[in-house]
Parts: structure tokens; sequence; C-alpha cells
């Protein structure tokens, strides 16, 4: 049975092992609904702003390296996804990555975000923060958030 209630889906994803597990719900949550699935990474290297002296075309480098970086994760979500027969997009941004999740469900009508958590407290998550826990914050649109398996 294919419901109607998801039509896009999006998974952010940094492409680490504790996002794995939320990539494969965003993949069967989509095959069930027969919906879109956009595989979002948001580049947050920290922009112009970060420049070391004597070190010229530093930002250039590390953009290109969180690119592939960002291709790398989103690629993987490509591949599990066309295995299932779901139809993905990717998608890389570039700033804050909560606010740029947020920012794409608003514009793009989406329906559902799937975001993974490393499952930190205290203050470890006080002090690193956490993107989920923003983008939940912050969004109008439904927010699913899937601890990673090395979770805990």
């Amino acid at each position: 049975m294919i419901s109607s209630i998801y039509r896009k889906i999006m998974v952010a994803t940094d492409g680490s092992e504790n996002v794995r597990k939320a990539v494969e719900t965003a993949i069967e949550i989509a095959k069930i609904s027969g919906a879109k699935l956009y595989a979002v990474y948001v580049i947050n290297y920290g922009g112009p702003s970060i420049t070391y002296p004597g070190n010229v075309g530093w930002e250039r480098v590390a953009l290109d390296y969180f690119k592939t970086e960002g291709r790398e994760a989103t690629t993987y979500v490509e591949n599990l996804a066309k295995v299932e027969n779901v139809n993905v997009e990717s998608v890389l941004l570039e700033g804050n990555p909560a606010n740029e999740i947020v920012d794409f469900a608003e514009e793009n009508d989406i329906d559902l975000i799937v975001t993974g958590t490393l499952g930190r407290t205290g203050i470890q998550r006080f002090l690193l923060g956490s993107v989920a826990e923003n983008v939940v914050r912050h969004s109008k649109k439904a927010v699913l958030v899937v601890r990673g398996e090395t979770a805990g």
C-alpha cells in the first residue's frame, strides 16, 4: 500500500556512521509512501571569515574538501535509494546546518525532515550544540530524529 502522506522527504546527512540509520529510515519511508527523497549535505566550514596569515587560498581548499565530502555523503544516499527504486536528488548547501535544513524544507515544500543524532548528553551536547535539536526547535515541518547505531 502506498500512502500519500509524504510526497517529499529530506534526509540530512553528514556522511558519518551515525547518520546511516537515519538514511535507511528515510529511504524506507520514501519507498512506502512513494515520496521523492532529497539527500541534503550542508557545508559548514566557517566561510570566508576563516583566514590564516600566509596561507592564501586556504578557503578554496577547505571548500573543495567539504564539497567532495558532501558529494560522497549524498552519493551514498543515492546508491542506497536507487537499490530500493526511490527517486532521489542530492543537494549541497552552504551555511549553518540547522538553518539551511529548515530553510530548504520550507522553500521546497518538504513534508518530512529525517535527521540523525549522535545521542550526546550533558555538557558534551551543550558545548557542541545539536543540529537535530535546532532543526526540531525551528522547523515548521515534521521532523523525525533517528538515533545512530553508536548513539547511547
